[in-house]
Parts: structure tokens; sequence; C-alpha cells
């Protein structure tokens, strides 16, 4: 039987084991969101994991909504993410970094333009900004001539991210993010060749999934979906169809591996009564499947056991819990995570998380 603790090939990354750390966004780069020293130790901290899957990582000025996250379009953030991939490279780990564009779930304030998104909506409530929070606007929808250097700067995020010493790279699609607004047929209301039809609206992920690979190769790319429930406003009224094509667009592509964000009807970051897509993706994405969302050690094996999922990422269990594998196999008691520290910018809440050895140490 296939456990958490068994190793597994993803594209190019020989990953450890199957317990992966799933992308958490932190805010503690810079106001320029260039990586900070800190952010090494971070990651180097958690590098047990079979592979760390970034936070997410802004591919330009007008994709990167939120305070203090690191972006990696500058020479500088690339140089400043160099020690980080090297802290966890010299710890015995992998990383990959997720590529992030925004979409509407920004504010001008922060971006300095007003947002864009598949059609003119605004994410539901406020945003985070600099100020404090603020209500979102509504995004102008990106004009056919605008799209080709939204997907050129997902490509030079994926030659920087190379350059910075990442294993690789995963492209956000979820979440209701850029490219989730443009699947789904709440916030997708175009009439061009980006809208309508399930083809249409997979057209911008498969176009961003295909040049990322072809310049970085699809054995070093994955993608992040979320296909079941509203995320920040967007939502889909018949989501088999549409995530069956985009799991079928995904596969013909051949990237390493693809994960999935459900939620369930008691997630503890929003719920849904939505089922589960994961085993129709899986009829329709043959390489490795990640699952995520509210996991715990007995949910994880039990969905490896089925042949469900081929690895899980845990996301707040590993903030808390540096050393989580260690702990998953032990069978251990987790750290709780503290929520007052998720997005400040010290190194409370971040790196002082206490690991077994160090708990046995105190004691």
């Amino acid at each position: 039987m296939t456990t958490l603790f068994d190793p597994i090939q993803l594209g190019t990354v020989s990953a450890a084991n199957r317990v992966l750390m799933a992308p958490l966004t932190r805010g503690r780069a810079t106001r320029a969101h260039v990586p900070t020293p800190i952010m090494a130790d971070y990651y180097a901290q958690r590098a047990s994991a079979g592979l760390i899957i970034s936070e997410a990582t802004g591919i330009s000025q007008q994709g990167l909504g939120w305070p203090y996250a690191p972006g990696i379009w500058s020479d500088e953030q690339v140089e400043a993410w160099k020690p980080v991939t090297q802290a966890v490279h010299d710890a015995g780990g992998k990383i990959v970094v997720q590529l992030w564009h925004m979409g509407r779930a920004v504010h001008s304030s922060v971006t300095g333009e007003q947002p864009v998104s598949a059609s003119a909506t605004a994410t539901p409530g406020d945003a985070h900004t600099y100020e404090g929070n603020k209500p979102y606007e509504t995004a102008r929808p990106l004009s056919i001539e605008e799209i080709p250097g939204i997907i050129a700067d997902y490509v030079r995020a994926a030659h920087n991210a190379i350059a910075a010493g990442f294993d690789g790279v995963q492209i956000h699609a979820a979440n209701g993010y850029l490219i989730d607004e443009f699947l789904r047929d709440n916030s997708n209301f175009r009439t061009d060749i980006y809208g309508g039809s399930v083809e249409n609206r997979v057209r911008l992920l498969r176009e961003v999934t295909q040049a990322v690979a072809d310049a970085i190769g699809a054995d070093r790319v994955s993608v992040r979906l979320s296909p079941n429930g509203d995320t920040q406003g967007v939502d889909d009224s018949n989501p088999g169809p549409l995530f069956a094509a985009a799991a079928d667009v995904l596969d013909a592509i051949g990237i390493a591996f693809l994960e999935l964000r459900e939620l369930k009807p008691d997630s503890s970051f929003g719920a849904t009564d939505v089922p589960r897509q994961s085993p129709l993706i899986r009829q329709h994405f043959k390489g490795p499947l990640v699952l995520n969302s509210d996991y715990d050690a007995e949910r994880a094996q039990a969905d490896l056991a089925s042949g469900l999922a081929d690895a899980i990422s845990f996301g707040r269990p590993l903030l808390a819990n540096p050393d989580l594998v260690d702990r998953l196999r032990d069978g251990a008691p987790l750290n709780q995570g503290s929520m007052a520290t998720f997005y400040s910018q010290g190194a409370e809440g971040y790196i002082d998380y206490p690991t077994l050895a160090e708990e046995k140490a105190a004691a």
C-alpha cells in the first residue's frame, strides 16, 4: 500500500515523500515585493517535505496586489530568491515557485492601476492594502491584444524562477485569481475566443501552460486548480465538464503534476456542498494528482490508499510544524498555527514554531 512516506517522482523532482507543502501567502517580503533573508530560514526549516510549493509569487506588478508578498519579475527579486532556494537545497529539500496573477482580486492602491480580469466584475468584500481594507474595485476586461503580454509575463517569470534556483514552477489557476476568472462562468462573460464555451474558457489556461512548458520543460511545470465551489466569488454552474476539459488539456501538455484545492462542507477556510471533482479529474489526468485542503493523516492515507491521490499537500499544518513529516510518521501532536501572525512581517509565528526535537530539549 502506498503511504505518505514513500518517494514519488514529480516531473524532474525526486520527492523523498508524499507530504508536500502547499502554497501559503505569508507577507514577509519587502514593500517592493523583494524576498528577505528570513524567508530562507522559513523554507529551509520545512525542507523535509517531499516538495515545497512556495507562497504565491507575482509575475508582474499588475498581478500582485497583496502587501509584502514576493514577486519574480525583476532582477532584484531573482537575486533575492537565490539564497532561499539554496537554503532549501542545502537542507536536502526541493522547491518550486507558484506563479501568481491575482486578476481582479487586487486594489489599485497596491498595483497602481485598475484591476484586470476576464470581464467587468469585482471580487466581493474588501481588499487587503497597505492602508487597511478597502472595497474591491470593478475590473476592466483584458482585450485580446493584451493577452499575449500576460502570457509573456508568465514565461518571463518561469525563466526567472529557473535562474533563481527553483526546481520548477506551479501556475496558480485557482482560488478566484486571473486564470480561474477566465475558467468559470460566473466571472467570464466574454463573447470572443476566450469566453462562452468550455473550450474557449479553458483557452487561457492552455496557452499559459503550454508557453511555460515550452520555455522551461513540461516536466518542470505544475498547475493548481480549485474545481468545486465558490472561491472569492468565482464559481461555475457546471464544473464537471469544465474541469474535465482542463484536465485533458493539462494531460496533453504533460505537466509534472496537478494539484487540486478541494473545499468540503466543513472546510475551515471556505466551505461548499459542491461535490469533489477529483474522481472525475482522475479519469482525465493521468499524471501525478496532488490533493489539498483540511487533510489530517488518516484522510490523507485513505486517499492515497484508494488511488485517488498520489500525494497530499498540507498548508497550515506545515506552517506551524516545520517537522510535519516526522510528526505524521510518529503520530505526534501538532502545533496549532496562530492566525494573528499569518500575514505579519516579523519572525514571530514564522520561524519560531518548535520541532519535536526542540520541544524535547526544552523539556
